[in-house]
């Protein structure tokens, strides 16, 4: 009898120390097999090894009986495939982002600085365009501000929607030049 079934028949007899001798002697194999699972999954995966052993683990030392060291290591196998299940089905889920696809933040260009010259580079074109038409400029600022639809920016300056279109293209026409210049 090897002391993974001793220490497992202890366990099962209810001698509430045996659990924490099973530990180390089976970390690095449930480790080994851990691995080999997350081997298999796709990368950018939230669970590693360590996690996989330590949640399968919770798992397996509950109310569970175990004849010998194999049907310990079969379980656990089971364990950790079913966590790793559990997870994609939770990931999947239209609540945790479904089928979005994740991207490390190091992966990714910071854009801010671009961003920021071109609000400033828009700022200043703005103050231009007010200086030129105020309503044109005020057009833009409900559009691209306010993220106000045609319609509703017309309503909003109190001129006739078809009045609000042309002023729109003219604005676009006017920023388009004014940004290109800068």
């Amino acid at each position: 009898m090897t002391d993974v079934t001793r220490i497992l028949s202890a366990i099962e007899q209810g001698d509430p120390h045996a659990a924490a001798q099973l530990l180390p002697l089976v970390y690095e194999e449930l480790r080994q097999l851990a691995a080999v699972q997350m081997a298999r999954e796709k990368p950018g995966q939230t669970l590693d090894a360590t996690a996989l052993v330590h949640e399968a683990y919770l798992r397996l030392v509950g109310d569970q009986h175990f004849d010998n060291r194999r049907h310990f290591f079969a379980a656990a196998a089971e364990a950790m495939r079913r966590i790793l299940v559990e997870s994609a089905r939770r990931k999947m889920r239209k609540k945790r982002g479904g089928k979005r696809v994740r991207v490390e933040l190091d992966a990714v260009a910071p854009a801010a600085s671009a961003l920021d010259q071109d609000l400033l580079d828009l700022d200043d074109a703005l103050t231009w365009l007010t200086e030129a038409d105020p309503a044109a400029a005020e057009l833009v600022k409900l559009r691209y501000f306010a993220g106000l639809s045609i319609p509703q920016a017309a309503e909003t300056l109190g001129i006739g929607a078809r009045s609000a279109d042309r002023l729109w293209a003219y604005a676009r026409a006017w920023l388009r030049d004014a940004l290109s210049e800068s």
